[in-house]
């Protein structure tokens, strides 16, 4: 007769990019949108009356991206950090640093992780002197009453240097994510003997998962296709960073990556028997559960209410008036046609910084520009990054190679044009076409890549390439962020640690009415 082999299962829910969102709220309208940690919180709870066997796992950029998160950088004092507050609450049992976790600083990052009651992941941010993770330990193990022992490493992309403040990553170095993976991987199989081993990576996919083309720039930004193929002995692969949705396996590697904001949970269900006295893996699941038609959990809600509340006082705050109209219609018209929103970042950044040239972005399509009174809430709706500014000195020839850049963003299509699916596919990246104040230039987008910039002057001369400029632009930015690699290790001749944010409502504040202006200083043609 043959014998009958013990079985259980694990679940592991995935959150990730959660950048900030507990409440079911687009804090540009304040409409109600299914979304966030309320929202997963109700799915959370449901698994763990269900599932004797249950991984809840954080998979970075947490602590920033809302107006709540913001505020409560700014204004919150001693409170604790509401997301952690959730993530406490709910027993997420792991959370990874996230590129966006060091926006605010190593102080804002430190005590949110002291608060936690889960360790925070990242095997391959250390400290520069040492070598040694940042974070404490670079993995942790769980084993459950069933004795099924499982092993979660923690990985963070290592592109970090290039976007972020290098004030907030001083003492740090990011040791690359793929070569730290087979190091670790190894040292817990061989010490941990665990039953499954799972890698939390903030980071994404390079290459299609179907066809192994490449679908970016190899800049090592994300590794997580050559970490499939080139790391042995990972069961299950966590991922993010790019915001997409994915559930399937890649060379025999389960893979998820659960969206963004909380709109989605990723689930992986593994199934075990018994055999030689230790579990064996005999079956692996992924999925995407979309949560819209979830209810948000009233008690999660209520646990930051007082956040919440003194956010909406906030960003109800009006600052001053705009003449004239500086409201956003159409994203491509802003960026084919000079808009007054756009202008005016500009003539900010000049003013805060002293410079006479700036380059600024539009960060995302869905940016409403300022209605007549302008308050806080269109301010973090249209600016919603951190960013602070950075002056660079740049030559001639980095001007132009930056326009060249920009440029790339437009296809011509059937005679119209359009977005070149590199910026949008698989993450939008709006943010990544840049317009300029201080200069004159064209843009034709007839021409090839690489040779659209058909005007440049600087005060009625054309620009030569041997010639210095001091620029304002943000901090990401003059890092190289962006496939900007012209900006990378320029000299900097300021930094304004003020945020732009700020910048931008100090600036209402002083002079309470603003004009919306353009003066045409460039163009696109197709």
């Amino acid at each position: 007769m043959k014998e009958i082999k013990a079985g259980t299962k694990l679940v592991i829910l995935e959150t990730s990019d959660l950048h900030g969102s507990i409440f079911p709220i687009h804090y540009g309208t304040n409409e109600n949108v299914p979304q966030g940690l309320s929202y997963a919180a109700t799915v959370i709870k449901k698994h763990r009356k269900q599932e004797e066997n249950l991984l809840v796992i954080d998979n970075g950029d947490l602590i920033q991206g809302t107006p709540l998160a913001y505020h409560f950088v700014k204004y919150g004092g001693n409170l604790p950090n509401p997301m952690i507050k959730v993530l406490n609450e709910l027993e997420y049992d792991a959370a990874v640093i996230g590129n966006h976790e060091f926006n605010y600083g190593m102080n804002i990052l430190n005590r949110a992780v002291s608060e936690s009651d889960f360790p925070w992941l990242s095997a391959n941010i250390v400290y520069s002197s040492t070598g040694t993770p940042k974070f404490g330990a670079p993995y942790m193990v769980k084993k459950f009453d069933s004795g099924l022992k499982a092993a979660v490493l923690g990985l963070t992309t290592h592109y970090i240097p290039n976007w972020e403040n290098p004030k907030h990553i001083q003492g740090l170095r990011f040791e690359d994510a793929l070569l730290t993976a087979k190091k670790w991987v190894n040292y817990i199989h061989e010490k941990e003997k665990p039953d499954i081993l799972i890698l939390a990576y903030h980071g994404g996919f390079e290459r299609d998962l179907e066809t192994g083309r490449e679908t970016e720039n190899q800049t090592g930004e994300n590794q997580a296709y050559r970490i499939c193929h080139e790391v042995e002995g990972i069961d299950l692969l966590l991922t993010g960073h790019q915001h997409r949705k994915i559930a399937g396996e890649l060379n025999g590697v389960t893979v998820l990556q659960p969206g963004f904001n909380g709109k989605q949970i990723g689930k992986a269900t593994i199934s075990f028997v018994k055999d030689d006295g230790r579990w064996k893996i005999v079956d692996k699941m992924a999925e995407i559960m979309e949560l819209e038609n979830e209810e948000p959990d009233e008690s999660i809600l209520t646990l930051v209410e007082k956040y919440e509340q003194e956010t909406q006082s906030w960003l109800d705050q009006t600052l001053g008036t705009i003449v004239g109209n500086m409201e956003v219609t159409d994203p491509i018209d802003l960026r084919t046609n000079e808009h007054p929103l756009i202008e005016f970042i500009n003539k900010v950044q000049m003013e805060a910084s002293g410079t006479a040239i700036s380059s600024t972005a539009l960060f995302h399509n869905e940016a409403p520009g300022f209605s007549k009174h302008v308050t806080m809430r269109e301010i973090v709706s249209n600016y919603v990054y951190p960013n602070t500014l950075t002056v660079i000195r740049i030559s001639g020839q980095d001007m132009k190679d930056a326009l060249e850049r920009s440029a790339s963003y437009f296809i011509v299509d059937n005679g119209e044009i359009a977005v070149n699916p590199s910026f949008s596919e698989p993450k939008p990246q709006h943010y990544n076409y840049d317009m300029w104040e201080g200069i004159d230039y064209v843009l034709d987008i007839r021409k090839p890549v690489g040779q659209r910039v058909v005007k440049l002057t600087h005060k009625g001369h054309d620009v030569k390439p041997e010639e210095e400029f001091e620029v304002v632009m943000n901090n990401y930015r003059a890092g190289g962020g962006g496939d900007y690699t012209m900006f990378k290790n320029k000299t900097i001749i300021k930094e304004i640690q003020t945020a732009m944010t700020e910048l931008l409502a100090n600036y209402f504040l002083k002079h309470n009415t603003v004009k919306a202006t353009v003066n045409h200083n460039w163009k696109v043609i197709w």
